[in-house]
């Protein structure tokens, strides 16, 4: 169950403000390398009601309001990934608003429903987890005011409280939506004349094999500021302010090493403003002695488990 255990603030660690990432960084769509391209289609298309944007040989690309949050890559050749291995934990889709979130919850709920694995107040935003067909994680959620977000020394209040689904779907699901699932085949928004908000990639939160090595690469190298974590066992960063942009965790994968070729996690996409941040930070991740390939678009960089960061400019 991809539930997240209360948070206990820890100090503070952060570089120069020329060594964070931009304020308005943002997350890209998720790659996932997929056995059966048909039935992670479905699922993410029918039950999570996303859009088909692109479906192109061995690759399809969901998203909300034409706004890419997943790419399904198939590659059958792929064994599939060990849970304790280093890899995904969840990818996090952060829908507008409430009544959004509520009709993907129900949707699921009908079409899906021996996936759901989880709910959480965490405070900043409601949750809720999945597990997809082929064994990936998945958070819908939505964020809470930020004005009601609590900081404490740099540090923001993240818990895990009880969070009823039966409760949410009776407060915030819409008759509009309530006749959308009931339909045999329903019409996925497309955009917001659909009456369902837009969504994007919140964050991204990954199994790594020890938290003090991943931050040292996503905030002192990458230039996250480090938002809370907890003890040895999690750490939350983001740039700008908010909540977490990614996470990292070792509950299932101590002691991980860097992963092999396999199902899951293809790509981590980061989003920067300009073109010229995206070329400062090549050029300072490669005087720290990372290993950086940066074609003038993408600059893509591994992790210390391989997985692979690719980063680029705003459209």
């Amino acid at each position: 169950m991809t539930q997240i255990p209360n948070l206990q603030p820890t100090a503070a660690v952060s570089g120069p403000a020329d060594d964070l990432l931009p304020a308005d960084t943002a997350m890209g769509a998720v790659t996932l390398l997929v056995g059966d391209l048909d039935l992670m289609t479905r699922y993410y298309r029918d039950a999570v009601m996303l859009t088909v944007l692109a479906a192109e040989g061995n690759e399809v690309t969901l998203g909300r309001h034409g706004v890419p949050l997943l790419v399904l890559r198939h590659d059958p050749s792929l064994p599939a990934g060990s849970p304790r291995s280093a890899g995904l934990f969840h990818t996090a889709i952060l829908f507008e608003d409430q009544s959004a979130l509520a009709a993907a919850l129900a949707s699921v709920a009908v079409r899906a429903p021996g996936t759901f694995a989880g709910a959480g107040d965490h405070d900043v935003s409601e949750a809720f987890y999945f597990t997809d067909p082929e064994g990936n994680g998945l958070e819908l959620y939505a964020d809470r005011p930020r004005e009601t977000w609590e900081w404490t020394n740099g540090r923001v209040k993240m818990g895990t409280n009880w969070l009823d689904p039966n409760r949410f779907l009776a407060q915030h699901l819409t008759d509009a939506a309530r006749e959308l699932i009931a339909t045999a085949e329903p019409t996925i928004p497309t955009s917001p004349a659909s009456g369902l908000a837009g969504a994007v990639v919140g964050h991204v939160h990954l199994q790594v094999g020890d938290v003090p090595t991943a931050r040292d690469f996503y905030v002192r190298k990458l230039g996250f500021e480090e938002t809370t974590s907890l003890g040895n066992q999690a750490l939350f960063v983001s740039a700008g302010g908010y909540h977490h942009h990614m996470a990292m965790n070792t509950w299932n994968s101590a002691g991980a090493g860097p992963r092999v070729p396999a199902l899951g996690l293809g790509t981590v996409d980061i989003v920067l403003p300009t073109t010229e941040q995206v070329n400062a930070l090549s050029a300072r991740m490669g005087e720290q002695g990372v290993a950086v390939r940066h074609d003038g678009a993408v600059l893509r960089v591994d992790d210390p488990w391989n997985n692979l960061i690719e980063v680029r400019a705003a459209a």
